[in-house]
């Protein structure tokens, strides 16, 4: 089961859903998607490889709300 957890408020808050994640939080905890065991069709190729890029987005934020 994937789990996404954040400190929002101060609390450390968990998700089981990437869509549930809030556009503000305070920081990346725990960014662990569910990862289909291969082999792989062309279309979980694709869906995989989108996790890199939604964390990088995650840290982004994580990065703008310090500075």
């Amino acid at each position: 089961m994937a789990e996404f957890q954040f400190i929002i408020s101060g609390e450390l808050i968990t998700f089981d859903k990437y869509e549930d994640i809030p556009e503000e939080f305070e920081h990346v905890i725990k960014f662990l998607p569910d990862i289909i065991l291969p082999p792989h069709t062309e279309d979980e190729h694709e869906e995989l490889a989108k996790w890199n890029d939604r964390l990088q987005e995650l840290m982004e934020k994580e990065r703008g709300r310090s500075n």
